[in-house]
């Protein structure tokens, strides 16, 4: 199989808070039902081009060699990283999500858990998420804040500014507010408990299931994990290189460059590089595509080394699965010290 950077397909998924319009990363008309989550590789995104067009990742990804996947990577049942787009126009449901033991115990043996950032594309003044519970929240106080209806109460509010970034480990209580676009990425994991709806109805007149045990089963009491990440900056020749979070599942990475820049995959794993604004060309071999905001190319393990020529200055987003002590070394080896590495990386 001939090794290429690919462009998949996205989906579009209607959600109850979602949005009318997803500009400006897309020009799409919205139907009936508002569209909350752009899915840029999940089982049903399809391969736009080159060998693999016309099949979903769900397919493809079973059958692609180590030279495609990583040497790491290639026991995977399916493609590790989840990546979205998120469009709020109302608020999400107050939820959590399990980690890998709790899933596969409950959910399935081939399930896992979803830990998760996000990256705030935009943000309209005034735009705040609510991330993690109060330190003094207790399981009796957070019970009794259902029963009462005020559980948004026992969540921390957090700011959002274009440019931002957060962690959301597992077991980690949150809620996401209008007026923002956000990029998250996590585990490939669909597995949500919702604790509160605001009373929503769906279109058929019911409302949405609510999951209470498997919730208190996994919620994370006392001093938060997850949070706004404190930012990490490396100047190297023409890129600037923001380390926004790493953990075991994803490191997630933000370039902004106006020149030519050369990179080299690793043969250990993929990588992602999905573009939010400017326009260029991917080189690669004697070959080239264009790329453009609002899409994701996926870069084989082996593809090797490979040049971004950007037509106009262009940031993205690359994100891989990462070795977690060799990040934290190459971390070092860009000379942040340990207090800077420890904000970025998760262990």
């Amino acid at each position: 199989m001939k090794l290429a950077p690919a462009r998949l397909e996205p989906v579009f998924v209607p959600r109850i808070w979602g949005a009318r319009s997803m500009a400006p990363l897309f020009d799409q008309t919205v139907g009936s039902d508002p569209i909350g989550e752009v899915w840029l590789t999940g089982d049903q995104c399809r391969f736009a081009d080159g060998q693999l067009a016309g099949r979903t990742l769900g397919e493809a990804w079973p059958a692609l060699p180590a030279e495609w996947t990583g040497s790491q990577l290639r026991d995977k049942p399916r493609i590790p990283l989840l990546v979205k787009f998120l469009f709020p126009a109302d608020k999400l449901s107050v939820q959590v999500h399990p980690d890998d033991e709790y899933a596969r115990t409950h959910e399935g043996p081939n399930e896992v858990g979803k830990t998760e950032m996000w990256y705030a594309i935009s943000a309209r003044e005034g735009a705040v998420l609510r991330l993690g519970l109060d330190p003094t929240v207790t399981p009796e106080s957070f019970r009794q804040a259902i029963d009462d209806g005020t559980v948004e109460r026992c969540l921390l509010t957090v700011p959002v500014h274009a440019g931002d970034a957060f962690f959301v480990p597992s077991g980690t209580a949150h809620t996401i507010g209008p007026g923002m676009i956000l990029c998250e990425i996590q585990q490939n994991s669909d597995i949500t408990y919702r604790v509160f709806d605001y009373n929503r109805l769906q279109a058929d007149g019911t409302p949405r299931r609510l999951h209470y045990r498997q919730a208190l089963d996994v919620l994370r009491f006392g001093e938060s994990r997850g949070g706004k990440v404190a930012l990490a900056e490396i100047r190297r020749g023409p890129l600037l290189e923001t380390y926004l979070s790493a953990c075991p599942y994803f490191a997630t990475e933000r370039w902004e460059f106006s020149e030519r820049l050369a990179h080299t995959t690793s043969p250990e794993r993929f990588e992602l590089l999905i573009p939010i604004s400017g326009r260029g060309r991917i080189e690669w071999d004697a070959a080239s595509a264009n790329y453009s905001p609002a899409e994701v190319w996926m870069l084989p393990a082996a593809l090797g080394a490979y040049r971004l020529v950007p037509e106009s200055p262009t940031s993205l987003l690359r994100t891989y699965v990462p070795d977690l002590k060799e990040y934290a070394q190459e971390l070092a080896g860009q000379g942040l010290d340990e207090a800077a590495r420890s904000r970025v990386v998760h262990q």
